[in-house]
């Protein structure tokens, strides 16, 4: 009862993020703490797919350093981790060091890994990522295990993706802000100096070059300008 009590805290609060405003590393890096929390595991790790490059790239891990983070990837079919991607299934690994489909037989070595545990993250079966976890003896993982991880899995993908789509929404809107104030300050310069607005715009794009600021500075810049001269 008490781990079932466990794994629901957990899910929920996986379920938390999915409508939170967290930034994706936050978010990832929760994912991997509470997983690794709830499965006992020594180590779990989240891959994201990236879809133009056919790469996998590890984006999260809980236990080991940002050095391993770095430019570490595999192409979909390379690896347990490409594997389970390629096939979108569960792969159980009894003693990855015995395994010679595990590309990390030196991590292994360093970390004392064992048994792993890879399942796929996907959104209406597309496909966004591999979530693993290890353990630092042999373990048999059973359907449980691989039915609660593919559960945390699901509830993962879903809070990537959301978070992504939030972001994007928060680009698209801060570049529609962005145009906006360069309009309105294009037209203050035609206004005020009997520009066109050809004219206007290459003003503000020269003096962003030369100032080695954003557009949107430069139009910043113009409004308040004339707004104080509205003052005064």
């Amino acid at each position: 009862m008490k781990a079932y009590k466990k794994h629901v805290e957990t899910l929920s609060k996986i379920s938390k993020a999915i409508t939170s405003d967290l930034y994706l590393e936050d978010v990832l890096k929760l994912i991997v703490t509470l997983t690794a929390n709830v499965m006992q595991a020594k180590i779990c790790s989240l891959w994201l797919l990236d879809q133009d490059a056919g790469l996998l790239k590890i984006r999260a891990t809980q236990a080991m350093s940002e050095q391993y983070l770095k430019d570490r990837s595999l192409k979909v079919g390379e690896g347990i981790v490409g594997l389970v991607a390629k096939n979108k299934k569960p792969i159980i690994v009894e003693d990855v060091s015995k395994d010679s489909r595990f590309k990390e037989q030196k991590l292994a070595r360093a970390e004392n890994l064992v048994s792993m545990l890879s399942v796929p993250m996907s959104v209406k079966n597309r496909l966004t990522g591999v979530i693993n976890i290890y353990t630092t003896e042999k373990y048999k993982f059973t359907k449980s295990d691989v039915l609660l991880l593919t559960t945390i899995a699901d509830q993962a993908a879903v809070a990537i993706e959301n978070t992504e789509l939030l972001i994007k929404a928060q680009i698209a809107q801060a570049e529609l802000e962005a145009r906006k104030k360069i309009e309105i300050a294009k037209g203050i310069l035609m206004k005020e100096q009997g520009l066109d607005e050809e004219e206007a715009f290459r003003l503000m794009r020269r003096s962003s070059m030369d100032k080695r600021v954003s557009m949107k500075n430069i139009a910043e810049a113009i409004i308040l300008s004339h707004e104080i001269k509205k003052t005064f």
